[in-house]
């Protein structure tokens, strides 16, 4: 496995429209992507802060894993992303170690990214994402 760096932080927050403001008009930040992913039931928006990236989470159904965080333990964090060179050899090498993972093959994820999350139970409670951009075919 090879990290090279914090790729971004997720953030769940029940309207982009009411959050984004925030961070262009008080942090200064611009939303550079807003993005729909529909299989996940979510909906995206990205500021860059250096090489790391901040990605608000808006559900788009009450049954997406988003509205059921919110729903459970309010707007905030949820979860970290690693930036790996391949997310597929990533879970493979976490699952050999034992490591608990909620995707054991990388899905396809928010600006063309090939993504995977271990299970917060085997990470200290900290939902964590590995992933890097899609391989051309």
């Amino acid at each position: 496995m090879n990290i090279s760096h914090i790729e971004h932080i997720g953030i769940a927050v029940k309207s982009l429209e009411e959050s984004i403001p925030y961070y262009e008009k008080i942090l200064g930040l611009q939303c550079y992507n807003i993005e729909e992913v529909a299989d996940q039931k979510v909906k995206t928006a990205f500021f860059k802060v250096g090489q790391t990236k901040i990605e608000l989470l808006e559900p788009t159904s009450p049954e997406s894993t988003i509205a059921k965080f919110i729903e459970n333990r309010g707007e905030g964090i949820h979860h970290l992303a690693f930036a790996v060179d391949d997310t597929a050899a990533t879970l493979h090498e976490l699952n050999d170690k034992g490591v608990r993972l909620i995707d054991k093959e990388p899905r396809g994820g928010a600006e063309h990214l090939q993504i995977g999350f271990a299970h917060p139970k085997a990470t200290g409670s900290v939902l964590t994402e590995f992933c890097c951009p899609e391989k051309a075919e």
